[in-house]
């Protein structure tokens, strides 16, 4: 056999992205190890597995579809090798690629990541963060082998396991007139100006709760950023709907912050762990979502306040 299982990861990556630079990025080598990888798997296999495009990336031939899917089952398989170390060895050992939400991704995950690898200090991690849609595409891509983010939207062909209920909350500069309330009613926001998270899914779950109220959001500025969000509200410049709580209520341009109690009945955010049906779980997957049931709850969110009593 004269190609590397490196040299599949390489080539899957570069499939997957459609970039030999985006693939250097996910893999962490250079563009140059990337295209060498590709070029010798073409001529060990006599195939065309890609369409150069000049300037615009890289397509998948036919036969490099065909090659793509094979290459990932060799590389699957070859990953339940740590599995049989793990059963013989009683230790979890290999590779895990997790995908979390990015609003809560640095409130739950560094603390929930450096506890994981201290009991499992032979497991390889890889974190990456995205918005709720693209942590679903990633799962039907098998990029990753699970996600931490919200129910909401998770289609048939995910299975979802919840761990927490978040509620929505108003988000308000410290001092302002809304702040001395102990609950808002949404109506109560209209016509405030209002800062959105512009992520995709996540949008249109704060603006159907302002439809559900029968009325429209005065949006002065949209974010794809929660920290962007929390300094502009810290700043007066607007008021604003999460879920993800910060222990910290100063906003990173040193602002500070109030969350109020949202009223009504409004549908909360379930916050749990989404894996594709059809993947075959890994014994460090099973590991992580034990780790992940014992973490987190509605009694206790890594990074994040308690909820505020209804």
């Amino acid at each position: 056999m004269r190609f590397t299982l490196r040299q599949l990861a390489y080539f899957v990556a570069a499939g997957e992205t459609g970039s030999v630079t985006q693939a250097s990025e996910r893999v962490s080598i250079s563009q140059p190890s990337i295209s060498a990888a590709i070029h010798h798997l073409e001529r060990e296999f006599g195939l065309q597995l890609f369409i150069r495009h000049h300037a615009q990336g890289l397509s998948l031939t036919p036969a490099g579809v065909r090659f793509l899917q094979a290459a990932k089952d060799v590389l699957q398989s070859a990953h339940g090798l740590y599995d049989i170390a793990s059963e013989a060895t009683s230790s979890i050992s290999g590779p895990i690629n997790i995908g979390t939400f990015s609003t809560f991704a640095p409130l739950l995950m560094p603390e929930l990541c450096n506890s994981f690898r201290a009991d499992h200090p032979r497991v390889e991690m890889n974190v990456s963060e995205g918005s709720e849609a693209s942590l679903l595409e990633k799962l039907r891509r098998a990029r990753i082998d699970l996600a931490l983010t919200y129910e909401q939207y998770v289609t048939p062909d995910i299975e979802f396991e919840p761990l927490a209920t978040l509620p929505t909350y108003v988000l308000v500069p410290a001092g302002h007139e809304l702040a001395r309330h102990g609950s808002i009613r949404l109506e109560q926001l209209e016509g405030e100006p209002f800062v959105l998270l512009d992520l995709p899914l996540s949008r249109e779950y704060f603006l159907s709760l302002f439809s559900q109220a029968g009325i429209a959001p005065n949006i002065v500025a949209h974010t794809a950023n929660a920290e962007t969000l929390r300094a502009y509200v810290g700043s007066g410049f607007g008021v604003s709907l999460m879920t993800a709580r910060p222990l910290s209520k100063i906003a990173v341009n040193g602002t500070a912050l109030e969350y109020v109690q949202l009223e009504g009945d409004y549908p909360p955010m379930i916050l749990g762990m989404a894996w594709l049906k059809e993947l075959r779980e890994t014994r460090v997957m099973e590991a992580f979502k034990a780790h992940c049931r014992e973490r987190i709850s509605d009694e206790s969110l890594p990074g994040m306040a308690p909820l505020m009593p209804r």
